[in-house]
């Protein structure tokens, strides 16, 4: 097996590609070892390292944040070999009832609804079509919030989360990219889960 890693726009955040898939569907971000415990089995392994502060699963890669005072060149191989040991023998990315909830929490951000607005829908689908794609090529995802009084709230996950270009995505990338679509759209604002 071989594991590529990419650099994302977030220096303390390396995106990690195994070559298979991670998530069958959805994402799932973990800040510690207690919240992973009970769900995934390689992040809570990766946080066995003490380096590691942030584990980001994506359909087909790994976001992983370090501390601030660690160093990439130490803590990476520790990392690689966590993640081909735990493919290597098959483990479960996920235990299957974390997978059944990011699967409903997918379901209700992402697929608009009978009860979202016109508005609301387009908003949704533009992030799909356009922006969460970008988004999971630097390591990252973007969740639909809420829209109120002609602001999008948007929640920035993995390499996005504490990047410092995320920023200039959120107001340069999609807010110009929302207000071109959707005039109703007047600004975009991150907030945290």
């Amino acid at each position: 097996m071989f594991i590529q890693t990419e650099v994302t726009p977030n220096p303390a955040t390396l995106k990690f590609l195994p070559g298979c898939e991670v998530m069958p569907s959805g994402s799932a971000e973990f800040k510690s070892g207690d919240e992973a415990e009970k769900s995934s089995p390689l992040a809570h392994k990766l946080f066995s390292l003490p380096e590691v502060c942030g584990i980001f699963l994506g359909k087909d890669f790994i976001s992983v944040t370090k501390a601030e005072e660690s160093d990439w060149d130490d803590l990476k191989p520790a990392v690689l070999d966590i993640v081909m040991e735990h493919f290597t023998l098959g483990h479960p990315v996920m235990l299957d009832e974390a997978l059944d909830a990011v699967r409903s929490d997918a379901e209700k951000t992402h697929a608009p609804s009978d009860l979202d607005s016109e508005i609301v829908k387009q908003i949704k689908e533009l992030l799909d079509t356009h922006i969460r794609p970008a988004v999971a090529r630097d390591g990252g995802d973007v969740l639909f919030d809420s829209f109120e009084d002609g602001i999008v709230y948007l929640h920035m996950q993995g390499a996005c989360s504490g990047c410092p270009s995320s920023t200039i995505t959120l107001k340069s990338g999609v807010q110009n990219l929302l207000q071109h679509f959707i005039p109703e759209v007047v600004e975009v604002r991150a907030v945290e889960i």
